[in-house]
């Protein structure tokens, strides 16, 4: 019992440190922490049996508990609901091009068009990734429709050199005036990140909408065991590559945001679980709205692997967020909106360098 004891230890301290490890310095360092909730999850029940066998050894997992006790915040939140009726309001969304075919033809229990669900939120900002923009047919107008007549005003990123009539990227629509926009990267294939300033009354906020590179998880193929045998090395290839790219793309957006004059909410599909180097970057000067002011898990991936949490909203210390949701029925894509409500009292301490404990 004493080894094993030292064993699940030192496992625990290796995956709790391995988060702030870049995978492009050290390679599959990125994917052993998502075994961090197994590991705190076995430490409990090992504190208990010790505990109850009036082990003096209950103090390694003990110690290990109290060390990882940060993951068990990042997992699952039980925050107080909080009055949102009056606030700056974001919703992030991954739209899978606007084609994600759930529903069959004619189906009576199909919902009712995309465009119309997004328009019904009425929030204030909105950013979306595989945006998918068609100006030469009014029915994938996408702009358009979403724009509302020029309810919103909007600025777009295309990726991986798509331009033209038809173009697929990022979006971001909203309410409040955009004095100033740009692009932090883009990839090659569907990725990139682009950021716009608003003028929010008598304040000015920098909004982040991101798409990090993919996980490549190939999930239709992974349903079934057979599945599972079949393409576990490639599945294993494909998260270190990804991993690998997300860390460069993640230190490049941390520059950038250290670098606004303006407080920050940065929203997007990070395609990388709360166990990872990109979220603890991001976190080490951001503060997390699920973790604020969240409740439950938060899945955001409406997919056989329905476990993970990869849809985000960070946002400035200087922030005060009031609500946090994950609209797991709404399922037009493979991810769900994420809606995040903030108070609108005055921007007066843009300090997103410091992050508070």
């Amino acid at each position: 019992m004493r080894y094993l004891v030292f064993l699940f230890f030192s496992v625990s301290i290796i995956l709790f440190f391995c988060v702030n490890i870049s995978p492009e310095v050290l390679p599959y360092a990125g994917l052993v922490p998502v075994l961090i909730p197994l590991l705190l999850l076995l430490n409990i029940v090992l504190l208990i049996i010790l505990v109850i066998g009036k082990r003096k050894t209950f103090i390694f997992p003990l110690i290990a508990i109290l060390l990882g006790w940060k993951f068990f915040g990042i997992t699952f939140q039980m925050n107080e609901k909080h009055d949102a009726s009056v606030g700056l309001t974001v919703m992030s969304y991954n739209t899978h091009m606007f084609t994600y075919e759930k529903y069959k033809a004619n189906d009576p229990k199909a919902p009712s068009n995309i465009y119309n669900w997004i328009r019904e939120q009425d929030v204030d900002v909105m950013g979306f990734q595989e945006f998918f923009q068609d100006h030469t047919t009014p029915a994938r107008n996408a702009i358009k429709m979403i724009s509302n007549e020029g309810k919103y005003h909007y600025s777009t990123q295309t990726v991986g050199g798509r331009t033209g009539k038809r173009f697929y990227g990022l979006a971001i629509f909203s309410k409040y005036p955009i004095i100033n926009e740009g692009k932090i990267f883009e990839n090659k294939k569907n990725n990139g990140a682009m950021f716009v300033d608003l003028k929010v009354d008598k304040d000015t906020i920098r909004v982040y909408n991101v798409h990090l590179e993919s996980m490549s998880i190939p999930a239709d193929q992974l349903d079934n065991i057979d599945g599972i045998k079949e393409n576990y090395k490639e599945t294993w290839r494909r998260l270190n590559k990804g991993m690998v790219s997300r860390a460069s793309q993640v230190d490049v957006l941390r520059e950038h945001i250290s670098l606004s004059p303006y407080p920050v909410i940065l929203m997007g599909d990070f395609n990388d679980v709360p166990y990872s180097y990109t979220y603890f970057t991001l976190r080490s000067i951001l503060e997390n709205s699920f973790e604020s002011v969240g409740r439950g898990f938060g899945f955001t991936f409406n997919r056989v692997l329905f476990f993970l949490r990869i849809d985000n909203i960070f946002y400035s210390k200087s922030l005060t967020p009031l609500q946090f949701n994950t609209l797991q029925e709404v399922d037009y894509s493979d991810h769900y909106p994420i809606k995040a409500t903030f108070s609108k009292v005055p921007l007066i301490n843009p300090n997103i360098g410091e992050k508070s404990e």
